[in-house]
């Protein structure tokens, strides 16, 4: 680490620089950035954090200053806050305790001043639009001038008077010692007393040389100030003229069925191509470069692009282009459908809760349990229901359904490019619930299913099952009737690091629509848990994904940029680029997984400068960005119920008619919803030794059907119901596939086929 930089002072009365200050035993002293101003020291552990988040900060008008040793100095204002503070050297030392105490006679003084005259001379805030506002700010500047003059007169004239007396007694001592040695003591003792009162009588005089040099200059502030005045109402009323230009401009243009040629002939350059590119609309916005590593950044495209049209450019693309036309998305695709369904008749649905039984606060020490396992598979170890959340993984993997009218949008496009986008939205959507969801969710047991039927709400219905236990496993399909389905199998992989904890999703997703035949396919990326042991408990995503269209050969490449302290960029940043089969880029994705998410359609891509790495990086010219999908807004009170989405708090709710392996019927999670944590643990434990037996069962009877013992010492001859495993021919992957049944099974009542695992 480099030395600290000396302490900087600044206009007025704020002082900066780094000091070392005391945190606990454990970290010492860490280097953090002070600033003091107004009588108030605060510090930050960056400059960089000086415009957000202030750490902490001491009122100097009722703190005490003690030094310590030759760096080391305590500020405390009686109890409630200590700071140990240490600085790089002594002389540094001695500038911040200068600075200190210069600040601390200010504050208190102005606190004496403000108890005394707050009754008296109450503020009145210039009227807007007066000119007379700013000369009675500058009066009043004058005035507290003034009133310092007066202070200052008052305090010269009590150092003259004793001073004049001090200078009499010494002479009253002088004449009664006769010492030589003593003579002369007194005699400096004199001289200083003579020095000390000069320099306050120089003090007061150039005090009152300043202001009398201020109230010289009044009259030329004054001017000044109505200058400023006079050139920002000009800019105000010029401003406004351009903006009613700038909107009939746009108005006539619209209107207009033949395009001029100086906007038709795209080979126009110099000044008329300025002058286009300043006069262009609000279609136009600049995008800031991503920090390096970015492989591209994006600027705004040339006006001609956005008059475009033909057969190539699609209703999507051209709307694009007409943003002032409130026209949405998907009325759009819906008049380019014809096939699209007429507007039905809605059916009364049904009401589900918005609320369950609040979290209670039991303490437990997660350090006493984790310490035992650092690099184990997570998903072998018994937790107590303290660190979950009443929800099973399979409802967590229904939860991906949250956003499901990105897909149903998807179905209606006629461009599998601008398909893509909605695909691409709906990866990264699914996360969105996760940003304040530390508990972990319930490891289903072997078998257990959940559906979620949202046919007559949403026209989708969903179905997960446990598939596998070791490793775990979830297989999930959901079916739409708007012409989407979409299947995945999910395979945790989960490692304790010590500090955090990471999971790691195996297995692809698939979406299919039926219309257009496309098959998109797609990872998750990796999930870290951080401050295990110390500290508030936050989740973040990184890694990259690939969304492939098998049909098309069309791409997505997403990446989710890391957490970093250091960076730049806002946090939970999404950044993407969607390409055809040759590799051309048309369209680029920006946002956050926790917040929203944009697109805009490329016009035209260039080589751009080196990177900070030396890598080229590609600059897309692109339209004015849309938003493509945000996050609801979680319900009143979630902070209480586990931060639940509004869908979330519909997946436990009891209903008639499940199948007895459905997870709403898991007794221990039941009895963790409903606040009852030491049954839930108890029944927990029961439900994982039930489980176990009827593993070691199933071991046995492998073995006996083996040809020999060592063949099937440790197979496992479970076979999912309602999933079978199958290799897609589309994307070579194998994984488990619906294959029917559950939603007939379930209409006819009849459950003797599920196993008993509760």
């Amino acid at each position: 680490m480099s030395e600290p930089k000396p302490p900087t002072p600044t206009g007025g009365d704020t002082y900066k620089g780094w000091l070392f200050k005391w945190t606990n035993y454990i970290k010492g002293y860490q280097r953090r950035w002070f600033v003091l101003s107004n009588g108030l020291l605060s510090y930050y552990r960056t400059q960089a954090e000086m415009g957000h988040t202030c750490r902490g900060t001491i009122n100097l008008a009722t703190a005490n200053i003690a030094v310590e040793d030759s760096c080391n100095f305590v500020i405390s204002n009686g109890g409630a806050q200590t700071y140990h503070l240490k600085a790089n050297s002594e002389v540094e030392r001695q500038r911040w305790i200068t600075a200190l105490e210069l600040a601390k006679a200010k504050a208190v003084h102005m606190q004496a001043e403000s108890d005394d005259s707050g009754d008296e001379c109450p503020a009145v805030p210039p009227t807007p639009g007066q000119g007379g506002g700013r000369n009675s700010e500058v009066q009043s500047t004058l005035r507290t001038l003034n009133s310092k003059v007066e202070d200052l007169n008052t305090c010269n004239d009590l150092i003259v008077k004793h001073g004049s007396a001090l200078q009499r007694s010494l002479s009253e001592l002088e004449g009664i010692r006769a010492g030589g040695d003593m003579g002369e003591k007194i005699r400096q003792v004199t001289e200083r007393a003579t020095l000390f009162r000069i320099t306050s009588n120089a003090m007061i005089n150039a005090c009152r040389d300043f202001l009398s040099l201020a109230q010289s200059h009044s009259k030329r502030w004054q001017k000044a100030l109505q200058v400023e005045r006079d050139q920002r109402i000009r800019l105000e009323e010029t401003l406004e003229q351009l903006a009613k230009q700038h909107n009939h401009l746009e108005r006539a243009f619209r209107g207009a069925t033949v395009l001029p040629p100086s906007f038709s002939n795209p080979s126009l350059g110099g000044a008329s191509g300025k002058g286009d590119a300043s006069d262009e609309d609000d279609e136009n916005e600049f995008f800031d470069a991503m920090e390096d590593p970015a492989e591209f950044i994006t600027v705004p495209a040339d006006p001609k692009y956005h008059r475009r049209s033909g057969s190539n450019v699609s209703g999507l693309s051209n709307e694009t282009g007409m943003d002032d036309q409130s026209v949405n998305f998907d009325e759009l695709s819906l008049a380019s459908n014809p096939e699209s369904p007429q507007p039905l008749e809605l059916e009364p649905v049904r009401q589900r809760r918005t609320r369950i039984p609040d979290k209670p606060n039991y303490y437990l020490n997660l350090w006493s349990i984790m310490k035992n396992c650092i690099g184990k598979e997570l998903s072998k170890i018994p937790m107590p229901v303290n660190f979950n959340e009443p929800l099973s993984m399979l409802q967590r993997l229904s939860e991906d359904l949250e956003y499901y009218e990105l897909l149903d949008k998807g179905a209606k496009c006629q461009s599998s490019l601008e398909q893509m986008c909605y695909v691409a939205a709906f990866t990264v959507s699914s996360y969105s619930t996760t940003v304040h969801r530390t508990g972990k969710p319930f490891n289903p047991l072997l078998g257990e299913t959940f559906e979620l039927d949202r046919l007559k709400d949403c026209g989708y219905r969903s179905l997960c099952e446990q598939v596998s236990h070791h490793p775990p496993a979830a297989a999930h399909h959901a079916m739409s009737e708007k012409g989407w389905s979409l299947r995945q199998e999910i395979t945790l992989a989960s490692k304790f690091r010590g500090k955090y904890l990471s999971i790691m999703p195996l297995g692809s997703i698939q979406c299919i629509f039926e219309k257009s035949n496309n098959h998109y396919s797609w990872k998750k990326v990796t999930t870290t848990v951080h401050n295990i042991i110390v500290g508030k408990l936050w989740i973040d995503q990184s890694g990259e994904i690939d969304v492939v269209n098998h049909k098309t050969g069309d791409r997505c490449h997403l990446k989710f940029a890391p957490y970093s302290y250091f960076s730049r960029d806002v946090p939970r940043k999404v950044t993407g680029v969607v390409t055809d089969k040759d590799g051309k880029a048309h369209y680029v994705l920006s946002g956050t997984w926790d917040e929203k998410m944009e697109f805009s359609r490329i016009m035209q891509s260039s080589k751009g400068e080196n990177g900070t790495e030396g890598k080229q990086r590609t600059v897309y010219q692109t339209l004015k960005a849309k938003e493509i999908w945000k996050k609801n807004p979680l319900p009143d009170g979630a902070e209480n119920m586990y931060y639940f989405s509004t869908l979330a708090l519909t997946l436990n709710e009891p209903e008639d008619g499940v199948a007895p392996t459905d997870s709403r019927r898991r007794p221990d999670q039941r009895l963790m919803e409903d606040g009852r944590w030491d049954e839930a643990n108890a029944e927990k434990q029961r439900l994982e030794e039930k489980q176990r037996t009827n593993r070691r069962e199933r071991e046995r009877e492998a073995v006996k059907a083996a040809s020999s013992p060592e063949e099937g010492a440790h197979q496992d001859n479970h076979q999912a119901l309602w999933f079978e495993k199958l290799d897609d021919p589309v994307s070579g992957e194998t994984l488990h596939v619906y294959k029917g049944g559950y939603w007939e099974t379930k209409d006819s009542g009849s459950w003797d086929m599920c196993p008993d695992i509760f």
